[in-house]
Order: structure tokens, then C-alpha cells, then sequence
């Protein structure tokens, strides 16, 4: 599996691990059995059941494309709606863990759910999925031909993650917090505090962490009481942790 870095609007690297070609394969597989049953549902319940295999055969064979087209169109669009109401993700992306994002950093759109839809008739339906087996593979951020075109890569959500990576603090029970108007800033600024923090002091980059002081006491109109930038950023981390826990 290939390691994708995406570079947020922050000017933030974010390191990511492409999903492996078994994931995706059986995520679609998953997606494709889900639509197995629907298929048998509408077929059993209103072709068979409420008998409109019979009145089929008095219309025209226009007419009997447009109804079948009618009652499987959710098949149809079922990868595009479900990416784009769960953010990259359908069920079977879902269950193994994996989705799609933008590999510069924003959230992927409608737009580009649409792209990776429309490829799916020369990746996937077309020599049964040959084309985007050979193209992932190959792909050095394991793209097929749609996410090329979309600018999307279809990461894994099962890295091991320790409390490093993540906004959390360690905090003691007895913690008493410093700045409370740190609660103006959000989980997203956290993640970008912390990862920039983090990157900075592992490079000694005093610059980058001065920067960063100036920065959360502009948006924030906290001021540094400790004289020292890098206490200070600590201190903003674990506070916002308190604050976030304890409302």
C-alpha cells in the first residue's frame, strides 16, 4: 500500500495510506450484493407479487424500458448518493474502513463524485473491471482512470492512531486551565495547531512556532502569560481538551 501526503489549504502535510486493491475490491463486492437484494426485493414484491410481469405484455417495449429504468435507478445512482452523503464513503467503503478524498486537501464535491461515477463505465463495467485493477496497481497513489480525473484517492481508516495523532491531551485529574476563551477556536484549528506544533518543535523551527503563538492570540485575543512560546501552545492544547470535555 502506497503512502499519500496531502497538503491541506493550511499549508498542513497530512500522511495517509492508499486503501489496498483486496479493500476495494471487497467494498465493491459488499456494494454489489446490497444491490443483489434490492434487485430481488423490487422484483419479487412488485414484478412478481403485484404482477407487472403480465401487463408488460401489453406495452410497447419503450415502455417497459422506461418502468424497469424507473424501479432500478437507485441502483444506478447508489455510488454516487451514498459518496455524497456520507463524504466518500458507501457502505461497503464503510465497512472496510476506506473513502474517497481530494489529494489536494479539500473535501471532495459533488463534481467529483460525479467524475469518479461516470468512469465507472470504462473502469469497472467494462472488461469487468480490468481497466481499473491495471490502473490502481500501477498508479503510484493507487488511482483508477476516475480518480485521476476527479483528483481523488481512496485512503485507509485503519491506521493504528495514537493520542499523538489525534487533538487529544493527556490531562490529570487535578488540571486546572489557563485560558478559557481557547474554546473559540474548533476541532479543525486544533488538528492544524497541533500537527503544525508538533512538526516545528521536531525541527527545532522556532520561527514556525512563533508564528503559530501570534497566530492563536489573534484569533483568539488570549494572551501568552507564560513568556514562553512553546509552553504556551501546550498549555492552549490541553485547555481546549478541558474546556471541550467538561461542556
Amino acid at each position: 500500500m502506497s503512502e499519500l501526503t496531502i497538503n491541506t489549504t493550511q499549508n498542513v502535510n497530512i500522511n495517509f495510506t492508499a486503501a489496498s486493491v483486496g479493500d476495494r475490491i471487497l467494498a465493491y463486492f459488499i456494494d454489489l450484493t446490497i444491490k443483489i437484494a434490492y434487485g430481488i426485493v423490487i422484483y419479487g414484491i412488485f414484478f412478481y407479487w403485484f404482477g407487472i410481469n403480465s401487463a408488460f405484455r401489453t406495452m410497447d417495449q419503450w415502455s417497459v424500458i422506461a418502468i424497469v429504468l424507473v424501479f432500478y435507478f437507485p441502483v444506478m445512482i447508489y455510488s454516487i448518493t451514498l459518496e455524497s452523503l456520507l463524504e466518500g464513503q458507501s457502505f461497503g467503503k464503510k465497512i472496510l474502513k476506506i473513502k474517497v478524498v481530494k489529494i489536494d486537501g479539500y473535501q471532495a464535491s459533488f463534481g467529483d463524485y460525479l467524475m469518479r461515477w461516470f468512469f465507472r463505465i470504462i473502469d469497472i463495467t467494462m472488461l469487468y473491471g480490468t481497466v481499473a485493477l491495471v490502473t490502481i496497481i500501477s498508479s503510484k497513489k493507487s488511482q483508477r482512470l476516475g480518480d485521476m480525473a476527479a483528483g481523488t484517492a481512496v485512503i485507509t481508516l485503519k491506521n493504528k492512531v495514537t493520542i499523538n495523532n489525534t487533538i487529544l491531551e493527556d490531562l490529570s485529574e487535578t488540571y486546572v486551565p489557563s485560558y478559557p476563551l481557547v474554546i473559540k477556536l474548533s476541532d479543525n484549528d486544533m488538528r492544524i495547531i497541533k500537527d503544525t506544533f508538533q512538526f516545528a518543535v521536531s525541527k527545532n523551527d522556532r520561527d514556525t512556532i512563533s508564528q503559530l503563538r501570534e497566530k492563536i492570540e489573534k484569533v483568539t485575543t488570549i494572551k501568552n502569560q507564560s513568556g514562553n512560546d512553546t509552553d504556551f501552545i501546550k498549555t492552549i492544547l490541553k485547555d481546549y481538551n478541558f474546556y471541550t470535555q467538561h461542556m
